[in-house]
């Protein structure tokens, strides 16, 4: 659904009435501005809503680290990259560590749309696109 300005700027203010003034965001507030949104039904309130939906997803994937190895990774390995990363974004981090053979080694990292990609595979990749 394509969103207008308006409904842009709109779901731009109800994600800033949804956060703390730390920047986190809160739930509670969250569902009340839903609710009233749904019950009152303004204007263009789909297209609202659907702004609205798309800065949550984004607020929420700035959350969450997703760790992928080849093998698995130790506990005072997966410590050290959890208080690195916790250092860079904030103590509120959620964790996800998977296995995924198919890199050969190394790590991948992805804490919403930053990517450190340290992984054989991408780097196998990369001399490839160089080679041709």
């Amino acid at each position: 659904m394509k969103i207008d300005k308006n409904s842009a700027r709109a779901a731009r203010q109800l994600m800033r009435a949804c956060v703390d003034k730390n920047g986190r965001l809160q739930q509670p507030r969250v569902r009340a501005v839903v609710k009233r949104l749904a019950e009152e039904k303004p204007r263009g309130y789909l297209r609202i809503l659907a702004g609205f939906e798309r800065l949550l997803r984004l607020e929420v994937e700035k959350r969450h680290a997703l760790i992928e190895s080849a093998s698995p990774l130790s506990s005072t390995l997966r410590d050290k990259i959890r208080a690195d990363l916790q250092a860079k974004f904030g103590t509120d981090l959620e964790f996800d560590f998977a296995e995924k053979p198919e890199l050969l080694g190394g790590l991948r990292v992805q804490v919403g749309s930053h990517v450190w990609d340290g992984s054989v595979l991408a780097k196998l990749e990369s001399l490839r696109n160089s080679l041709s």
